[in-house]
């Protein structure tokens, strides 16, 4: 026998799985991985090589990730789904995600590549790309934070999990 589970029940038993991956990913990436590569790298241009590429992967992990929740939030709720502050922030942080991927992360490589991979000390480039790095983990923190208020608080409203 055939088992037949209709699409809103597997979006929404992915749903869980599915956050888990994006803000586990964003977590682990951003706060012990990036950390710990700038403690034990001895160069740090080397550790931000590293880290700025799982910062991409983790960028395309959450562009997905917050696609497939929004669709399945469409998908149980449908235009009710607009009015839920909990979809509000998915969006929000994919709206984030997105200006860190494809605004802020190759306008830092660009400058990066402009300068041969070594940022001279007070240069106008190394001006600017400590501007650009401190609006981009600004930018991660607060879609850190919007990811935990959803974990906290849930990505349902309670009685509407099914």
């Amino acid at each position: 026998m055939v088992m037949r589970i209709a699409v809103p029940q597997l979006a929404a038993a992915l749903e869980p799985a599915v956050f888990t991956l994006w803000i586990g990913s964003m977590w682990t990436i951003g706060f012990i991985v990036a950390p710990v590569l700038f403690l034990s790298l001895p160069d740090p241009m080397t550790a931000g090589a590293i880290a700025g590429r799982l910062f991409r992967i983790g960028g395309y992990i959450g562009l997905i990730c917050s696609v497939l929740l929004l669709a399945a939030a469409f998908l149980r709720e449908s235009g009710a789904a607009l009015r839920s502050w909990r979809v509000q922030v998915l969006f929000a942080m994919l709206v984030i995600t997105a200006v860190g991927q494809f605004g802020l992360l190759p306008q830092i490589e660009h400058l990066k590549d402009l300068a041969g991979g070594r940022l001279i000390a007070g240069s106008a480039l190394e001006r600017q790309f400590g501007r650009l790095h401190a609006v981009s983990s600004t930018l991660f923190v607060v879609n850190s934070v919007l990811g935990l208020v959803l974990a906290v608080r849930g990505l349902y409203r309670p009685g509407r999990r099914g």
